[in-house]
């Protein structure tokens, strides 16, 4: 099983932090987003990762390197222009030959990956979405599945009015590379905008796992100074010993 994190995007809605900074690296207790997302992947015996870059692409690779300092073998693919999400993995196709998990870089999260992969692997799915329940899903995208487990109804970012579940997708899949073959080559191209309907539309096996743990998008300044006080209170389940080794 090898790994994937999407490390390209600008974060917009992190300004000014992000004038000079790409969204991994903005720091959680002192240690790079990114950096957990690392550790989350090696804690699950995923050692060789894709990490796709585009904005200030150069400063993940300057702090990261090759990644032998962290135990894992990292190998960067770079947007020359936008891919989107699904178009960014699909950039590392060559390097992804055999299932794999796809992760954002700006993502905090505790999930037990082997139990989803586990599933996935149990469902021989083309695609499982890790999804989880919240409150209020407006900000996400939303999916119900069918007694099998199967992803029957997927909306992204619904009004209020357009709410019919309080699952969402979190952004974390376990892929098998077949599902290249739905998405083109060179074009942007999104998982939840596009790939997502495509695929139910041709009744692919796309599944959804429901997870337990925690998980914070940090898209926003208020996620982001909500995540690093559930850092401070340990409400996130990760060693005491970093592995930050700079």
């Amino acid at each position: 099983m090898k790994g994937v994190i999407m490390a390209g995007g600008k974060g917009t809605r992190l300004r000014p932090l992000t004038y000079h900074m790409p969204k991994p690296m903005v720091p959680l207790l002192h240690t790079p987003v990114m950096e957990y997302c690392i550790e989350l992947l090696k804690k699950h015996q995923i050692t060789e990762i894709a990490v796709t870059t585009g904005y200030l692409g150069e400063d993940i690779k300057q702090y990261f390197g090759n990644g032998s300092k962290w135990g894992i073998d990292l190998l960067y693919f770079d947007e020359i222009s936008p891919l989107g999400t699904a178009g960014s993995v699909k950039n590392a196709e060559a390097f992804l030959d055999e299932p794999f998990v796809v992760i954002s870089g700006d993502v905090l999260t505790d999930f037990d990956l082997t139990e989803a992969i586990s599933y996935h692997q149990e469902k021989q799915a083309v695609l499982t979405i890790l999804m989880k329940k919240v409150q209020n899903p407006s900000q996400y995208g939303i999916m119900t599945t069918n007694e099998e487990g199967k992803v029957c109804r997927f909306l992204e970012k619904p009004k209020e009015n357009e709410i019919f579940s309080h699952f969402i997708n979190t952004g974390i899949y376990i892929v098998d590379p077949i599902l290249f073959s739905y998405i083109p080559i060179g074009e942007c191209y999104d998982f939840s905008k596009d790939l997502f309907p495509k695929l139910l539309e041709q009744n692919a096996k796309v599944y959804g796992y429901l997870v337990n743990g925690y998980w914070s998008d940090i898209g926003s300044f208020p996620q982001y100074k909500q995540t690093r006080f559930d850092l401070l209170n340990d409400r996130v389940k990760f060693s005491n010993q970093r592995m930050n080794t700079r």
